[in-house]
């Protein structure tokens, strides 16, 4: 190692002619001179950035004492982010290449000082990547795949599919995917529009749910805010985009497109007249009001595609209209409605023992229709 730079033996690889790779070697006390983790989080304007969960202590202590005992064997290599400022020279000589890789030399540019970025983000290997930058085997040799992409978009959608073996959790996966603009697997794809939708709903001023929802990217000081998980929305708002659903019509399957405006606008103004018809339950921590549980969210949901596909059907001036004629709807299941004390009489349960189970949410959501449906047709 040069001052401010790392010059190393190493393949190019012949993979995608936009996006160079190249396999070489760092030791392990280079790796954190080399390579930082993007953490997740957002802006002050609401802006996501990076894309790494939070460092799992117990697992880096396994890793570093695996790496400090003996016998040491390491071929989990990282991958790397690397910056378009790296240079790659080529060998010379008729075998420098077999189609495949060309051998030659890496140089990638280091920091100025401590406090400089580190020109390298790590795209998978964090914990094993903290674990080396505290391990007493500082020259250890550790393989590393570097692509060079400085576009959070190409590295998130690298994050997303190199995680695949363990699990990544389902909020930071949820967060994420609004900020892929690639081809996903099947599986995410299908995730990615309720997440986009949910986003929208966490950060628009005009949202019930603004500062609600608990992401990913929710840091300390809001998380006591932060009262509804992402993933009860998410899943609400799945079904409603299934065939039954209010916000199908809104999916063109004829050419792909989906007006995602429109099926905001439906969520806002369905969920500002839940909030607006039990104000005493709403924005309270889940263990206080069952209405910000994952059982009245879900619960809640299946009950607006009944009740909103009859306001849409109604309602003549726009979203103004629309939210008197949901608030007038909701009406109709309010008095039944145990959200924050009493029982669930129909039920023969108490509120607070409601919880997010497929039978409970199952349940409570078949109640509430019960409850509107007979009630509309006294109302008639």
């Amino acid at each position: 190692m040069t001052e401010n730079l790392i010059r190393r033996r190493a393949l190019r690889i012949e993979q995608n002619p936009n996006i160079p790779l190249y396999v070489f070697t760092l030791q392990a006390g280079e790796v954190d001179v080399v390579a930082d983790v993007a953490r997740i989080s957002r802006d002050e304007a609401g802006k996501l950035l990076g894309y790494q969960r939070p460092e799992k202590k117990q697992h880096v202590k396994q890793i570093l004492d695996y790496l400090d005992g003996e016998n040491v064997l390491f071929p989990n290599g990282l991958i790397l982010a690397l910056p378009s400022s790296v240079r790659f020279k080529g060998s010379r000589g008729p075998n420098s290449t077999d189609g495949l890789a060309t051998i030659g030399t890496i140089e990638i540019p280091l920091p100025d000082s401590p406090e400089s970025p580190r020109p390298a983000l790590i795209v998978d290997g964090q914990q094993r990547s903290l674990a080396l930058a505290r391990t007493k085997r500082s020259k250890l040799p550790v393989t590393v795949a570097g692509f060079v992409a400085e576009d959070l978009e190409v590295q998130r959608d690298q994050f997303l599919r190199v995680n695949t073996v363990s699990p990544l959790p389902t909020n930071l996966v949820s967060e994420l995917l609004p900020e892929v603009n690639t081809k996903l697997p099947t599986r995410l794809s299908a995730r990615k529009l309720p997440s986009t939708l949910v986003n929208a709903l966490n950060q628009d001023s005009d949202s019930p749910f603004r500062g609600l929802i608990k992401q990913a990217s929710t840091t300390g000081d809001r998380k006591s805010e932060a009262v509804v998980k992402d993933n009860s929305l998410i899943s609400a708002i799945e079904e409603s985009l299934s065939p039954s659903g209010v916000l199908f019509p809104y999916k063109n399957l004829s050419n792909g497109t989906t007006d995602a405006a429109a099926m905001r606008d439906i969520l806002v103004i369905y969920w500002t007249a839940v909030r607006d018809t039990f104000p005493e339950a709403w924005g309270l921590a889940p263990a206080k009001s069952r209405l910000m549980h994952g059982v009245g969210i879900r619960s809640m949901g299946r009950l607006m595609d009944r009740i909103m596909d009859r306001v849409l059907g109604v309602a003549e001036n726009g979203s103004k209209d629309a939210y008197e004629k949901a608030m007038a709807e909701l009406a109709l299941v309010k008095p039944y409605c145990h959200w924050t004390k009493g029982r669930w009489p129909e039920l023969n349960i108490p509120w607070n023992e409601l919880q997010n189970t497929p039978r409970h949410i199952s349940t409570l959501s078949n109640l509430l229709i019960r409850i509107y449906l007979q009630s509309r047709m006294s109302a008639s």
